[in-house]
C-alpha cells in the first residue's frame, strides 16, 4: 500500500528529474549551436581566405606593366562586391616596393595587397594577403 507521502516524494522527485532534464537539454543545445557557429566562421574565413589566393595567383600572372596601372594605396579605392550571394568583398593595393623602403630603387618591384572581407554575426572580417611581383630585366 502506497501512503500519501509516498505519492508526494514520487511528484517531487519527477519534478527534480524534468529540471535537470531541462538543463542538460539546455546545456547541450548551446554547445551545438557554438560548435555550428565556429564551423560557419571557418568556412567562410576558408572561402575568403581561397578568394584572396586566386586573386593574388591573377594579379601574378598579369604582367608587370599591368600590375603599374592599378590603382595605389592612396586613392580612395572602395571594396568591391566579389559574389553578391555570399557578400565578399575584396580590396587590392598595389604598392612601389621604394614607397616601403626607400633604399629600394622605384618602379623595379611591386607589393600585391588582395583584402578580402565579409561579416558573420554582424561583424566585419578581413582576409589579407600580401605578394611581390618583380620587373623581368
Amino acid at each position: 500500500m502506497n501512503s500519501k507521502n509516498e505519492q508526494g516524494n514520487t511528484a517531487i522527485e519527477i519534478a527534480i528529474c524534468v529540471v535537470i532534464i531541462f538543463i542538460l537539454v539546455s546545456l547541450i543545445s548551446t554547445l551545438i549551436y557554438n560548435f555550428n557557429s565556429s564551423a560557419k566562421e571557418i568556412e567562410l574565413q576558408s572561402q575568403a581566405t581561397n578568394l584572396a589566393i586566386n586573386e593574388i595567383e591573377n594579379m601574378k600572372n598579369k604582367s608587370f606593366e599591368e600590375i603599374a596601372g592599378y590603382k595605389t594605396e592612396n586613392s580612395e579605392e572602395q571594396m568591391e562586391e566579389i559574389d553578391s550571394n555570399e557578400g565578399f568583398f575584396r580590396k587590392i593595393i598595389i604598392q612601389d616596393y621604394h614607397d616601403i623602403d626607400s633604399s629600394r630603387t622605384a618602379g623595379i618591384v611591386k607589393k600585391i595587397t588582395v583584402q578580402i572581407s565579409y561579416k558573420f554575426k554582424n561583424q566585419n572580417k578581413t582576409v589579407e594577403l600580401s605578394s611581390i611581383k618583380a620587373k623581368e630585366i
